[in-house]
């Protein structure tokens, strides 16, 4: 019988922290929150150091503390823990915890999250406590136009199948009238499990997929080699496996689920060896022990040694009863070398790793630690942690770089948002990366993404500002006073930060005098006081006023002006009874056309232009009313009266006779019967009266 033994056998590395984690921690009031993994004997071994299981937070007593499995949970259980004094120990898988980010960040920017997994599945429940907004679970064939007028974000349970994620992502971009960003976050080891999974069941008379029975990731690998081979079982425990039943099997293929551990399969195996001695695993040697390693080398390959004895050129070293061998100084894991140091270690194992093995065994305790510490790196890149290369090259696929001994590449597609022309410009530059999965096929190979980065910093920074936004729109109001410091100015006003929100100061705005242009009033860069004038909510618009906390030029006016004061001022409008002369911006007098000169005058304009600069003495002055009444001939010398001719002695004689009357037309002349208006005067009247007295104000006329 040949066996075919899956390579990625063992827990994922969610589940191995959280399983060393329940097993490492003091029992002593802590409890665990659901059932750790799917696999009945692991939560046996939990259960039997003493650690209870609870399935909610009304069971654990205020004060405890309580692990959180890999599946993850939503945000409100963290802060009704920390409302309780419950201590949290988190074992959230890191590719859990980098999806709860993305839906928490779409929630805020108010966009639909759609989930696609089982309701009822814990991680699912979970992600669903850290959608704010609109969310849902959806699975293949179901009816997606729903959504069809929603903001999209997509991003799946860890565990669910590539397939089918990417099906229902293809339905929603046929059916979905707006954005739908898609978000492939299922876990690395599960893509490389059920791809595993099909090639095994292709090649194999039957298969053993191990895991528990209520296991989402080992389901769906029973699924996947159920559709490729006929003879699938499924089996939770080593017990179960009964050897008679492959009796006539030439090809048996050995998958696992990322809760199974490793000893449940190597028991499998030693009960296949044990029945049958022609039993080949093209992975045995790797899982089972017992197996002879001690003729064979392979590169790569950790090893424990014994040393024997230490000389100038490095120390002798054997394993396993094989010859003496010579670790060179140059590779062993110290700043300076000491013969005399390395003789008192004679008789102590160390690990080493085996670099070449032709044209003779060459050993490394150097290289050995630093792939270690390679190695703890690459599990917190596992897990979803961010991490920065030097990009090297490029190739008509994307960009190249190196991670310590660790290739990466970086899609052209995951560069950055949109399409990348240049890849060249990349090289020597340095990228802010996150992994998307590990290629095994040759040497192990990054596959990252900075897209992933750009575009969740962008949906952080989207969803900070509509909080900002709806924060600040909460607190103005129209009539407040505000402060604000001026940005950026145009021809039409100024834009002025109020708490990081854009207003707008319209130029009308900035001065009662009005002004050409902005930077007479504002400087950029300067905090001043503004009014609130609207607040338009829907369309997220602010108007605000400079000049309505400015006293106007006719509030200070009566401190500057008087009757009887001579002023100085510019013509800026002529009108038939008179015209206007400007004193200072926004204040204006009028000089009646009575009062421009002695003469009398038809039209003020024969005597005045716009933009003269007169002097005037100011008649009368009425600051409630705004009114300042200005005389340009009060300035002017009083013209002197003609001699009267020498009357004839006739003439005299009319002194004696009764004075007549004349009488002066006001108004145009009378026509159609329309009676003209008179006003009388004498020729005994006093000569200082004023045309205007006399012949009354251009409105009276009217």
């Amino acid at each position: 019988m040949k066996v075919i033994l899956s390579r990625h056998i063992g827990f994922c590395s969610g589940v191995k922290h959280a399983v060393d984690t329940a097993l490492r921690v003091p029992p002593e009031n802590t409890l665990l929150f659901g059932e750790l993994i799917h696999n009945r004997e692991v939560v046996e071994k939990v259960e039997a150091r003493g650690i209870p299981t609870v399935s909610s937070l009304d069971e654990v007593p205020a004060g405890s503390k309580l692990i959180v499995r890999s599946h993850g949970v939503g945000k409100r259980f963290y802060e009704e823990c920390a409302a309780r004094g419950i201590e949290v120990i988190d074992c959230t898988c890191g590719f859990v915890k980098r999806t709860q980010r993305i839906v928490a960040a779409a929630g805020k920017a108010g966009k639909t999250v759609l989930i696609a997994g089982h309701a009822e599945h814990p991680e699912v429940q979970g992600l669903l406590g850290w959608c704010s907004g609109e969310a849902a679970v959806v699975d293949e064939g179901e009816d997606l136009t729903r959504f069809c007028d929603k903001n999209i974000v997509f991003v799946s349970q860890t565990t669910f199948s590539e397939q089918r994620f990417l099906k229902i992502a293809e339905n929603l971009q046929k059916v979905c009238q707006k954005t739908v960003e898609i978000f492939k976050t299922i876990c690395y080891t599960t893509i490389w499990r059920q791809k595993e999974a099909e090639q095994i069941a292709r090649n194999c008379d039957a298969v053993i997929v191990f895991g528990g029975l209520n296991s989402s990731n080992t389901g769906k690998l029973y699924e996947i080699a159920s559709a490729h081979c006929k003879n699938v079982f499924r089996l939770e425990r080593a017990d179960d496996f009964k050897y008679e039943k492959f009796l006539f099997y030439e090809r048996v293929g050995i998958i696992a689920g990322a809760s199974t551990p490793d000893w449940q399969t190597q028991e499998v195996l030693f009960k296949m060896e044990e029945n049958n001695a022609e039993v080949q695993a093209t992975t045995m040697m790797d899982v089972v022990e017992g197996i002879d390693k001690a003729e064979r080398y392979k590169k790569g390959q950790i090893i424990t040694a014994k040393i024997v004895s230490a000389t100038d050129e490095g120390v002798y070293v054997s394993a396993a009863g094989k010859l003496e061998i010579l670790l060179a100084k140059e590779e062993l894991a110290t700043e300076e070398y000491s013969r005399e140091a390395y003789a008192e270690k004679v008789g102590t194992e160390i690990e080493l790793m085996v670099v070449e093995v032709t044209p003779k065994v060459k050993l490394s305790q150097k290289q050995l630690q630093k792939i270690k510490e390679e190695e703890a790196q690459l599990k917190d890149i596992e897990e979803g942690k961010e991490f920065s290369v030097v990009c090297t090259g490029f190739n008509k696929g994307g960009l190249t770089a190196e991670l310590g001994t660790y290739p990466v590449f970086v899609p052209a597609k995951e560069i950055r948002s949109g399409y990348v022309k240049d890849l060249e410009k990349y090289t020597g530059k340095k990228l802010r990366l996150r992994m998307l999965e590990i290629r095994k096929e040759r040497r192990k190979e990054i596959i990252a993404s900075q897209r992933v980065i750009i575009e969740e910093e962008r949906a952080a920074r989207e969803a900070a500002k509509a909080e900002k936004e709806a924060a600040f729109f909460e607190s103005i109001q129209e009539g407040d006073v505000v402060e604000g410091r001026v940005e950026r100015v145009t021809s039409f006003g100024a834009f002025v930060s109020v708490n990081g929100f854009d207003c707008l100061a319209h130029i009308s705005d900035l001065s009662w005098s009005g002004v050409k242009s902005v930077t007479d009033v504002l400087e950029i860069g300067k905090h001043y006081e503004f009014k609130v004038l609207k607040v338009d909510r829907e369309n997220k618009k602010v108007s605000i006023g400079y000049k309505q906390l400015q006293p106007q030029p006719w509030d200070l006016a009566a401190e500057k002006y008087a009757e009887g004061d001579i002023v100085h001022g510019k013509v800026v409008r002529i009108v038939p009874f008179g015209a206007f002369v400007e004193l200072e911006k926004g204040v204006d007098g009028l000089v009646h056309v009575s009062q421009i000169t002695h003469e009398w005058l038809d039209n003020p304009t024969s005597i005045l232009t716009i933009g003269q600069e007169v002097d005037a003495k100011i008649m009368a002055f009425n600051p409630a009313e705004r009114k300042i009444t200005l005389s340009i001939k009060a300035l002017q010398p009083r013209p002197e009266a003609e001699p009267r001719p020498e009357r004839k002695e006739h003439e005299r004689h009319d002194e004696d006779r009764p004075r007549v009357r004349k009488s002066v037309r006001r108004g145009a002349a009378s026509e159609g019967g329309e009676e003209d208006e008179y006003r009388e005067w004498s020729e005994s009247a006093s000569f200082g009266a004023s045309i205007s007295e006399l012949i009354g104000s251009d409105e009276e006329n009217k």
